[in-house]
């Protein structure tokens, strides 16, 4: 419902303006990335503004989403449900290339596809997602990521995380790495944490999940840790940064993973490095020195390249986090910015939803929701605006709500892809 709600309001704000045209004719956007703040963004503006010329520039034919892979390695769901198409896209009059951006010049206005043919542009949207840093962990490299899979970014590498759990012996231990802040869904390492216990608990119960964490605290800890308790009592452990549990170096070819107190001997790794936006941000030139996007809170405009607007997991969003339905409100409220600042007006400030749903069993769920807006040129989280799952909660509200996030993940492909 705040899905709509939120499009209802960006459509209020955009106003019924005529249509936007630049020299060439009928202005022209270029979304770049055929995730979730893509595809919401290239739909709104087509919906605010029929007369645009939207053109939306994806790597494939179809989306593999991140939301519920870790049911796929668990077994839970099948990975062809994780696929969605740009067919509806197209039936709306958008174009959709699928070749994948290489490269963007912002001075000659112009997006470069992987066959070499080149998309000018009036007004450049990237959401392009997120690379790993492959320096970040000694060892651990593109190559390396076969042996050890990382599985963040959907498609293949969760379907071989799932195979190897598949083909380990009883016994075996599960090495999960955990970055340190930002990188791609906060919770989501201790989400695959739960569901990897909770496959191993049916299918290979002397089995252990080791969470090694480059962080202290994480979101929603006291819900997770109070379901690690009931669900999977002497199961998973996880060790902190300050007791070292971050990561320092890994060896593919003897599976073992370093921190700097202690070697361990996992039958599976899962190894989440740290993370920057997609190298397409660096070659337009809106990446800063931390690898993430800079932009203004409004509109999500590059502070570094006009008429650049950056969303998504690859952009720097102050406190919003990257996730999944942060992605696709900010794609709706960027295309309303675009559709007021071509027609000479100024966008109206947003206030933006996040939710934030988590499984730690099939039947086991909870949420957090929040409300961001522009605040000393950052979005922040309202005052106030926060709503979490309580600790202590009757079965019945963890199996609802465990009911409710498969709603939810419905409503927002179906919204997004049609």
């Amino acid at each position: 419902m705040a899905t709509r709600r939120s499009f209802l309001s960006l459509m209020a704000a955009a106003g019924l303006a005529p249509a936007v045209v630049s020299a060439r004719g009928a202005a022209k956007i270029v979304v770049v990335g055929g995730g979730f703040a893509g595809v919401a963004c290239a739909r709104a503006l087509r919906g605010l503004a029929p007369d645009l010329d939207v053109t939306l520039v994806a790597s494939g034919r179809s989306f593999s989403a991140c939301p519920f892979s870790s049911s796929v390695i668990a077994g839970l769901r099948a990975p062809g449900q994780q696929d969605f198409s740009y067919e509806s896209l197209a039936a709306l009059g958008i174009t959709v290339a699928t070749a994948g951006a290489t490269g963007v010049d912002a001075a000659a206005r112009t997006v470069t596809l992987a066959g070499g043919d080149t998309l000018p542009w009036d007004r450049l949207v990237l959401a392009p997602g997120v690379d790993m840093s492959w320096t970040a962990i000694a060892g651990y490299t593109e190559a390396a990521a076969e042996r050890m899979p990382h599985a963040w970014t959907g498609g293949p590498q969760t379907v071989l995380l799932r195979r190897q759990l598949e083909a380990m012996e009883d016994g075996g231990l599960v090495v999960i790495s955990a970055p340190a802040t930002p990188y791609r869904c906060p919770p989501a390492p201790y989400e695959r944490a739960s569901l990897i216990a909770h496959y191993l608990k049916a299918a290979k119960p002397r089995s252990k999940v080791l969470i090694l964490d480059a962080k202290d605290g994480f979101s929603k800890q006291h819900l997770f840790e109070e379901a690690w308790a009931a669900l999977y009592p002497d199961m998973i452990e996880r060790v902190s940064l300050s007791k070292g549990g971050s990561v320092t170096s890994v060896d593919p070819a003897t599976m073992t993973v370093k921190t700097d107190f202690e070697d361990y001997k996992a039958a599976v790794a899962n190894i989440v490095p740290p993370q920057k936006a997609a190298a397409i941000a660096a070659r337009a030139g809106v990446a800063d020195r931390t690898g993430w996007c800079p932009v203004e809170p409004v509109g999500f405009e590059s502070t570094l390249q006009p008429g650049i607007h950056v969303l998504g997991d690859a952009a720097l969003m102050g406190g919003m986090p990257k996730a999944a339905h942060a992605a696709a409100e900010q794609g709706k409220v960027c295309a309303a910015a675009i559709v007021a600042r071509l027609a000479g007006r100024a966008p109206s400030e947003p206030t933006l939803d996040n939710i934030c749903y988590s499984l730690a069993g099939p039947t086991y769920g909870f949420v957090e929701v929040n409300r961001y807006r522009p605040d000393k040129g950052q979005l922040l989280a309202v005052p106030g605006a926060v709503n979490t799952s309580p600790v202590g909660a009757a079965a019945s509200l963890r199996a609802q709500e465990a009911s409710e996030d498969e709603a939810w993940f419905h409503r927002l492909t179906s919204e997004t892809f049609g």
